[in-house]
């Protein structure tokens, strides 16, 4: 049995919208391979599990549960980031990461509604929200900084700059990996 510590897991939230601010950009240069039919696919793929877990909610609504999958979805993040720094630029690589991020947003109103659960009080909920949103903003504006230093240094490939962000995300996805189980320690009986 877990429970959740609300300052380490508040340190997550920053933290994974931070890896979102800094990766939001590079999806229009690593979806390029991809055909417009498969973005089809992926919103039915997306709508049918969104469908089949809310079915499951009776059974996910916990906070082991919650622990588990909010794991699982950053492991997925972790393996598509992997798979992209070793494929480089390809149709597989593309398509990888699309579906890394089709079956990350499956899961994307299951974990808004635990966390609602779990945070229980209305300022927390507050304070996550604020805090999601500073390190979207933060990850934005780092971004875009990075984007300008490679540029000022003559590296102008997109492709290139994409791949080097790809390298901090890396270790960014590490830390947030290693904050979930600060976030849910096991209880001690």
């Amino acid at each position: 049995m877990r429970k959740l510590h609300v300052r380490p897991y508040l340190y997550y939230k920053f933290l994974n919208s931070l890896f979102l601010g800094l990766g939001v950009g590079s999806i229009f240069i690593l979806y390029t391979p991809l055909q417009p039919s498969i973005f089809s696919l992926g919103g039915i793929f997306l709508a049918v599990g969104m469908l089949v877990l809310a079915k499951f909610y009776n059974k996910i609504m916990n906070i082991d549960s919650f622990f588990y999958i909010t794991l699982f979805v950053e492991v997925i993040v972790l393996a598509f980031v992997v798979a992209f720094l070793i494929l480089n630029y390809s149709y597989m690589s593309a398509l990888l990461v699309y579906l890394g991020y089709q079956v990350t947003f499956v899961f994307g109103s299951y974990l808004v509604r635990m966390e609602t659960i779990a945070l229980k009080k209305t300022k927390i909920i507050s304070m996550a929200d604020v805090i999601k949103q500073k390190g979207y903003l933060v990850g934005l504006v780092l971004s875009y900084l990075f984007y300008k230093v490679l540029e000022w240094i003559d590296i102008d490939d997109k492709q290139v700059q994409v791949y080097d962000l790809h390298i901090a995300l890396l270790a960014l996805e590490i830390v947030i990996i290693f904050v979930i189980f600060r976030s849910f320690p096991k209880k001690v009986s």
